[in-house]
């Protein structure tokens, strides 16, 4: 009988014809994953707020200062993501988080006082700061090279459709069996589903099966080692807080941080800027249209764009697409509905590149042993900042008794991002070595 590479990349029977690359596998376990945690721990909070303010007449504010702390105890941990990998693996440390979610869930659904809900948001912050972006990065990247932009991009899908999936069922669930039936129901779900994931898909490593990135085999039996490429500007990332005195990394979180200010404070006014538009009855309609389009803009640039793309061009793109969007939003106002869902388009364009963007923008320019740092360290700063989006601009909203001036306020900022990151390309370039 003849041989041929199994899904490994080993030598196999005939029988393993077409077997899919494991890596794509593990895409899958990260897509769904992804779906669970931002489900939960990114659309959840909404839910959340709205539930613990009209069932039990708990004060907005109150609730809204737990959802910043659940943001901001994610960005904390997200810094030692790629220490806790180390020490106790992927797998393991995915878990963790599923079910520090679970339990969170818990505790949000049965809090008696106010105060309670800020112990609960510690457990689901530490929870979606170990199963979301760095690790859904985490999770991809060492089985995929050249098709990384790809790979990442269905991975990312995952935090888009967990929002069209988890905030209908967070409503059904609530409506139907109450909200601590509704949190715990949900936490277990997603315990369950990760579990059985990371055990899974999440141990194996392209050194184990004997392949390379993107299933290649490993030539003369070097498992999972591909011959290493000149370095160009991939210089070695400075240590601890001197971190920000490198130009590239300063610019890639900065400009990222802005974008997604901007973006997270856009979309949770969106069906406040729908409703004189559109209607309160379709209102909901421009949320599902931005995340359609947020799943294609994100697919389109990781199908389409090559693996030598300038991914900091593509992300100037980005912004200035969502800028667009936005003006064209505070020009449509009332007034027009098709001008209004032309801007939702080019804002939901944008949507799912801002998480899928940072790690091939860290591939591209750090040295292969600092990327899981970069990576935790920009989407730790990313949910740092944009933890206060909402509560910002509302003050602006207030302020100004309008939605005109922060959405203005949000324009310039999607610009100032895209100036920021393309000053960051040209930082880079100008440490090519001659």
């Amino acid at each position: 009988m003849s041989t041929m590479p199994d899904s490994s990349g080993r030598l196999g029977s005939g029988r393993q014809r077409g077997r899919m690359f494991f890596g794509w596998r593990v895409v899958g376990a990260a897509f769904v994953i992804a779906v669970c945690a931002w489900g939960v721990g990114f659309y959840g909070p909404s839910v959340l707020l709205e539930a613990l303010h009209l069932n039990r007449g708990w004060r907005v504010s109150v609730i809204s200062a737990a959802i910043s702390c659940h943001f901001l105890i994610s960005a904390g941990v997200v810094t030692r993501l790629p220490m806790l990998h180390r020490r106790f693996g992927l797998a393991t440390v995915t878990r963790a988080g599923a079910i520090s979610v679970s339990l969170g869930m818990l505790l949000w659904g049965t809090a008696a006082e106010p105060w309670q809900v800020f112990p609960a948001s510690v457990m689901t912050g530490a929870g979606f700061g170990l199963t979301s972006g760095a690790a859904i990065t985490a999770m991809v990247a060492p089985w995929f090279e050249r098709k990384r932009g790809a790979a990442l991009a269905v991975a990312f899908n995952g935090a888009s459709i967990g929002g069209a999936i988890f905030a209908p069922l967070w409503m059904f669930l609530i409506a139907r069996f109450g909200f601590a039936a509704a949190a715990a129901g949900i936490g277990g779900l997603m315990v369950v589903t990760v579990w059985s994931l990371a055990g899974r898909f999440l141990r194996p490593t392209p050194n184990d099966l004997g392949v390379l990135p993107d299933g290649d085999p490993a030539p003369s039996g070097r498992a999972g080692a591909r011959p290493a490429r000149p370095a160009g500007s991939r210089a070695k990332l400075p240590p601890g807080g001197a971190v920000w005195r490198d130009g590239r990394f300063a610019t890639l979180s900065i400009a990222f941080a802005l974008g997604l200010f901007a973006q997270i404070g856009l979309f949770v006014d969106m069906v406040l800027l729908a409703t004189p538009a559109l209607g309160a009855r379709w209102a909901g309609a421009a949320v599902s249209l931005v995340t359609i389009c947020a799943v294609a803009g994100r697919t389109l640039i990781g199908v389409l764009l090559p693996a030598g793309t300038d991914w900091r061009v593509a992300a100037g793109v980005t912004f200035a697409t969502q800028a667009s969007g936005t003006f064209v939003l505070l020009t449509a106002g009332s007034s027009s509905v098709p001008l209004f869902l032309l801007g939702c388009v080019l804002f939901g364009f944008g949507v799912g590149n801002l998480l899928s963007l940072p790690p091939l923008i860290a591939t591209a320019e750090f040295a292969p042993a600092d990327v899981a740092r970069v990576v935790a360290l920009v989407t730790s700063v990313n949910q740092a900042s944009y933890a206060f989006a909402p509560a910002l601009l509302g003050v602006l909203r207030d302020l100004t008794a309008g939605t005109s001036v922060p959405l203005l306020v949000t324009g310039l900022v999607q610009i100032a991002a895209a100036a920021v990151v393309l000053t960051g390309r040209r930082i880079r370039l100008a440490t090519v070595p001659t």
